[in-house]
């Protein structure tokens, strides 16, 4: 379907990718900081609540953190349920490319939004270097559907933006589809330069709805890897699953906030029906 239109502290990276009979990839990573950088979270966040106009902040627990999110939820409701947005690279909740018109836009069509604060590192921080704290990002996750289940949202769908895919996909591949009940990946497989995935996508493991949701004018790893992502996401047989191009857009849909906003609105709402 056609709508029409990220250096880091690491010294030394050694992959070696076991591909063959499905053996696991390990990354080894010598002389790293593989923490998040919890400083630069906490000035995006500050950010973010500064110049917040609408929806109520959130610290919910995760793990041994209590993380940032903005809950907005429409007077008048559309659906019964929740999307949880996750963002993109290096980004806050409310950050004024994809997540940001989401949140707003979602919400003014009466879908409530939970907005999540993902693990982020210093702005020059590659693809490769993400690899290292995406199981950080794993007690966000599995704490923001807690937290969504305590106040009363049972339905719950996973809108991820460029590396929230990269780290919902691994907890996917870990714990399971369970806790939700539709996933939408917007500009899945980005990544950098020379820095290829070094796994596929476990499409195979999620009998839930599926979206693959990017832009024509995406990174060209995104849009090369489509008829591979919607074949395999195709064979799992779930008929509401769906692939969307929206063409003349690139990785953040600048220009193209309406569009999108209308690809998602019109997906989440079909599953609805």
């Amino acid at each position: 379907m056609i709508v029409s239109r990220q250096s880091s502290t690491v010294k030394s990276v050694f992959l070696s990718v076991l591909a063959i009979a499905g053996l696991s990839v390990t990354l080894f990573v010598e002389a790293a900081d593989n923490s998040p950088d919890y400083e630069r979270e906490q000035r995006l966040i500050d950010e973010a609540e500064a110049g917040l106009f609408d929806g109520e902040i959130v610290y919910f627990p995760a793990g041994n953190r209590d993380v940032f999110a903005l809950l907005s939820e429409p007077e008048e409701p559309t659906i019964e349920g929740i999307v949880m947005l996750l963002h993109g690279r290096g980004f806050h909740p409310d950050w004024p490319q994809v997540v940001g018109p989401l949140r707003e836009g979602l919400t003014d069509n009466g879908i409530p939004t939970f907005s999540v604060q993902m693990p982020v590192l210093a702005k020059d921080a590659k693809y490769y270097d993400y690899l290292e704290i995406i199981p950080e990002s794993f007690p966000r996750i599995q704490g923001a559907i807690e937290y969504l289940n305590d106040i009363g949202y049972e339905w719950i769908a996973i809108v991820a933006h460029s590396c929230s895919v990269h780290m919902t996909m691994s907890w996917i591949q870990q714990f399971g589809d369970s806790g939700f009940h539709a996933y939408a990946g917007i500009g899945m497989g980005a990544t950098d330069y020379r820095q290829p995935m070094l796994q596929p996508f476990p499409f195979d493991q999620i009998s839930l709805p599926v979206l693959d949701l990017f832009g024509s004018q995406d990174y060209p790893a995104v849009v090369k890897g489509a008829s591979e992502r919607i074949e395999v996401i195709q064979a799992v047989g779930n008929t509401q699953s769906a692939q969307i191009i929206i063409d003349g857009a690139d990785h953040f849909f600048e220009d193209y906030e309406d569009e999108l906003v209308s690809a998602i609105t019109e997906w989440i709402t079909s599953l609805h029906n």
